[in-house]
């Protein structure tokens, strides 16, 4: 009786205890909970505490709290995925909200988000959000922090945006946007409302029409103009110069016109104006004296000498003016400019002697002046830095010398160091850490839009980013104990990428609130990095390593101990039956797949049979591609075809490579893909796209080869990619091009026939030397086949050799006749077939021998007419109509056209080996937006595995 008034009184201090608990908990809005709730029923993956009916009481993982009312949801790289419904406009004092890194959040955002009248922060980045800008968004008033950049957004920029008064950060880059950059008119709203606003960040989207001059303004306090690789036209609008502040200006990859004068920039650093449209006399920059680092490259300016701003900038670190006709010789003042790195000039005019001066900077690493007309170059011992003379006067007379000679490629090299320990291997997918410890890191890329500087091999900078940023987490109180940066490199829109690893502290894993801060301090902004690394965003990888949730009770019922133990015991005894029939299973099953697929037995470090026969290309895992292209991420979808995608991913010593991803119905048998890398591995030449490897590996078939810069040589002859082609450089693409074929036809083992030769599979890396590309109809000719091949035509129309097509007879005299019609295209500039009009026809019924260029100035590309050497361009037609000749047998071999060109090159006054193109390893672009080189018909089969629903594919 006793014991059970004791078991009672126990009972009713608890009850007490309980009662004061809830008296005093949080007890969550029902407007939030239903809110939080009806968002949880659309969402996967939400955080496993996400239970019980009280969040703010219960402590959900990702939500905060004022008393009974949510303010903030912060759920970034946590593998989110769904849809952002109108449910959310019920938690009505939120302030905060960040998805960001939540690949699988898409569809559009809901018209109803601007009712949240107290949102401050916006963060949607790197999701798959979808569909129109939601114009409601101009209604949060409150609004300071606006991220929604890489996603898939379409549609224009919503006027309404220009009414948020607060607002300081506006991020829109890296979407799908259209249309003009609002303004207001008086009766609307425009973005030159946005006098707080210190960012505009609308780079790699698709805007058209001009800068607006209403744009820019005296009160504006705008301190980074992003409008890089959009499609703007008209001039730079004068009333750029009325924004004091401005630091940063990216207005590259465009089709602007203009300036006169920029002068007025004087607190901008970083002047990026490169592949446009520019004209006239060349800007003057005297006065911009903060001016750090300019591009002006690939534009159409007046023949200008040496200005004197060359050596008057003395914060001067990068100064890049590739194609620009600048003219004259150098001042040797301007290497002496204390802060320089870089200096980039080739193809220009630049002429007279080289000299250096007794003190050039310090920081001096790189001085280009490829293809000038540099005649002497006074020498001096113990210089630091390299030089590149190639294409030059004085390299034509002797090309031993160093400066004539391309320096090795080599990425910059820079890995965060580890603190007094040795590197240690880890289990499964743990990483050593700079602190000496095995653990999950929070992985993924820093983009630094418009640095400074250029020098990436300066690792201190580096150093000083990882201090600066270690210093930052952990004064923010994140659960990290150590960062890694590495693999820096410069992608094709001219960003420093940076890989960052964050390692957990007290434990390998993180949680999800740990991986949600780190990312929320990345995604708003709240680190700041060094000054001189400029805007920046962050793209993370997903992380499937969270720490799962551990029981809070337990259970001590016998009777359900007992049971426990009897349900396990059978439980137990099904499952070891189970074992043994999915073992016998699995053992047919690998016996099958050992004689179906010629990579069952491969090991790496055997000399096995049944190894394919590689030179040269590795074989990548499944997981090794997939981390490199941050999970096949949209961020690194550069082209498609039939076959699948292509992604742009960079190795881990900074080589950049496009992989080429089969999908399934693109797929071939196990023999055929082992014999095509087999082939492709066997090709190497200067002049040739390099395979690096390949994947068979988890039911995939990909490709990886060497990433090449400046896209297809149909690319630049149509204007697309921003490069202006000289007749010299048009001599020294053809000229790559035919050695790259005649390597195939003479020197391959087994020799090739490449079957698809077009100015669309010759692409220009970053010297603008040619390669030729895409084997994905290619035919090896073995001995007992080197007369010719009976085999099904396929191949482009306007190129197709017509003999092949009637006799269905393949010979390496077809791509003698595809390569002639690909010379008429570099005289012409116009594609095979235009307009129901044959190029080839359209030459020979034009011609006329007895005059000057033939007669057929109506037809040269006004480039090619205008050429100081008409004889050299009237032998190359000469070669180009040799090589028509309707039979085969007549048609020079491809070893007899490369000479041919040769000698035209020399008679003009050209070195036909001026220059010697190697291996890339780090590429500079030019346009984003035009057709990556990759992205053309199949490189996955070379004998017959292309489909087309005609005889011909188009061009």
């Amino acid at each position: 009786m006793m014991a059970g008034k004791i078991h009672l009184s126990i009972l009713l201090l608890l009850a007490a205890l309980l009662l004061q608990a809830l008296d005093t908990a949080a007890i969550t809005d029902t407007d939030d909970l239903a809110g939080l709730q009806a968002l949880k029923s659309i969402w996967k993956n939400t955080p496993p505490n996400w239970e019980g009916s009280d969040p703010c009481g219960l402590g959900w993982e990702g939500i905060s709290c004022a008393n009974t009312r949510v303010i903030s949801i912060t759920l970034a790289t946590i593998n989110l995925s769904g849809q952002l419904s109108s449910d959310i406009v019920k938690i009505s004092e939120l302030q905060t909200l960040d998805l960001s890194y939540n690949k699988e959040m898409t569809g559009p955002l809901p018209q109803a988000i601007g009712d949240m009248k107290k949102l401050t922060s916006l963060i949607l980045v790197g999701c798959g959000f979808s569909g129109p800008i939601p114009p409601s968004i101009g209604s949060l008033q409150q609004l300071v922090h606006l991220s929604l950049n890489s996603n898939g957004f379409i549609g224009g920029i919503p006027r309404k945006i220009g009414k948020l008064s607060h607002l300081y950060w506006l991020d829109l880059a890296d979407n799908k946007l259209t249309g003009t950059i609002p303004v207001s008119n008086g009766t609307s709203p425009g973005l030159d409302m946005l006098l707080k606003t210190k960012h505009f960040h609308f780079g790699g989207n698709q805007l058209s029409g001009e800068i607006p001059s209403r744009l820019f303004n005296s009160n504006m306090t705008l301190i980074h103009l992003l409008l890089e690789n959009n499609k703007l036209t008209g001039d730079i609008p004068s009333t750029l110069g009325l924004v004091k502040a401005l630091e940063v200006v990216r207005l590259d990859r465009n089709s602007l016109s203009g300036p006169e004068n920029l002068n007025n920039l004087t607190h901008v650093q970083e002047l990026f104006l490169a592949t446009n449209k520019l004209t006239g006399v060349l800007p003057n920059l005297t006065g911009m004296d903060s001016l750090n680092y300019v591009d002006l490259s690939n534009n159409s300016f007046d023949a200008t000498d040496v200005p004197p701003w060359f050596s008057s900038l003395q914060s001067l670190t990068s100064l890049i003016m590739e194609m620009t006709q600048v003219q004259g010789p150098l001042p040797s003042s301007m290497f002496g400019l204390p802060q320089l790195q870089t200096v980039k000039l080739r193809y220009n005019r630049i002429n007279g002697t080289l000299t250096i001066g007794p003190n050039p900077s310090s920081q001096l690493q790189l001085i280009d002046l490829e293809d000038n007309f540099i005649d002497a170059f006074t020498q001096q011992a113990g210089l630091h830095f390299q030089i590149i003379l190639v294409g030059n006067l004085i390299c034509h007379e002797d090309e031993t010398q160093s400066y004539c000679k391309f320096p090795e490629q080599s990425a910059p090299m820079y890995t965060t160091p580890l603190e007094n320990c040795n590197p240690q291997p880890c289990t499964e997918d743990r990483v050593f850490s700079p602190s000496c410890k095995c653990a999950y890191p929070y992985m993924g890329t820093l983009f630094f839009r418009a640095p400074s500087f250029s020098n990436y091999g300066n690792s201190s900078i580096f150093a000083y980013l990882h201090k600066n940023m270690t210093a930052s987490f952990k004064s923010h109180g994140l659960p990290i104990d150590s960062i890694s940066l590495s693999n820096p490199t410069k992608n094709i829109d001219n960003y420093l990428l940076l890989s960052l690893q964050v390692f957990p502290s007290g434990q390998d894993h993180f949680n999800r609130t740990g991986i949600s801060s780190i990312g929320f301090m990345l995604s708003n902004q709240t680190y700041k990095p060094p000054k001189e690394y400029g805007p920046f965003y962050f793209i993370a990888n997903s992380y499937p390593y969270f720490i799962g949730l551990q029981a809070s009770s337990k259970k001590s019922s016998s009777g359900i101990i007992i049971g426990a133990a009897a349900g396990g015991s059978v439980l137990v005894l099904l499952l070891l039956m189970a074992g043994v029939y999915a073992y016998r299973q699995r053992k047919r099953a690998d016996t099958a797949d050992r004689r179906n697929d010629p990579f069952a037995a491969w090991d790496s470090n055997a000399n096995s049979g049944g190894v394919p026969q590689l030179k040269g290309a590795k074989s990548f895992s499944f997981e090794e591609l997939k981390r490199i292209t941050n999970n096949f991420s949209e961020l690194n979808d550069v082209g498609s075809g039939g076959y699948g995608k292509v992604y742009r991913g960079t190795l881990p010593h900074g080589q950049l490579i496009a992989i080429k991803r089969a999908q399934q119905g693109s797929m071939q048998g196990g023999l055929e893909f082992k014999t095509e890398i087999e082939l492709l591995s066997r090709v190497h030449h200067k002049n040739v796209v390099s395979l690096v490897g390949f994947c068979f590996d988890q039911g995939e078939q990909m490709l990886v080869y060497e990433f090449i810069a400046n896209g297809t040589l149909k690319d630049s002859l149509s204007g697309k990619s921003g490069i202006r082609l000289d007749w010299m450089r048009r001599l020294k693409i053809a000229l790559g091009a035919a050695r790259g074929i005649q390597y195939l036809h003479d020197l391959a083992n087994p020799p090739i026939i490449h079957r698809d030769i077009k100015s669309n599979n010759i692409l220009l890396d970053e010297r603008l030397n040619a390669k030729v590309a895409d084997f994905g109809l290619s035919k090896p000719m073995n001995e007992p086949e080197r007369g010719h091949v009976t085999t099904q035509v396929k191949g482009t129309m306007g190129y197709l050799d017509p003999e092949y097509y009637m006799t269905q007879q393949l010979t390496e005299k077809s791509d003698v006749y595809s390569f002639v019609v690909l010379l008429l295209e570099l005289l012409t500039a116009r594609s095979p077939i235009e307009k129901g009009k044959y190029i080839v026809r359209e030459v020979k019924q034009a011609m006329d021998t007895g005059k000057e260029m033939y007669n057929l100035e109506g037809i040269l590309d006004p480039i090619v007419a205008s050429s100081p050497s008409p004889r050299s361009v009237e032998r190359f037609v000469d070669v180009a109509l040799r090589c028509v000749h309707e039979s085969g047998e007549s048609r020079p071999h491809m070893s007899e056209v490369v000479k041919e060109i040769e000698n035209i090159m020399e008679a003009a006054g050209y070195n036909p080996n001026a220059e010697s193109a190697s291996t890339s390893a780090s590429y500079e672009g030019h346009s984003k937006g035009s057709n990556h080189p990759y992205s053309n018909q199949s490189l996955f089969s070379y004998g017959g595995n292309y489909t087309s629903n005609s005889k011909f594919d188009s061009t």
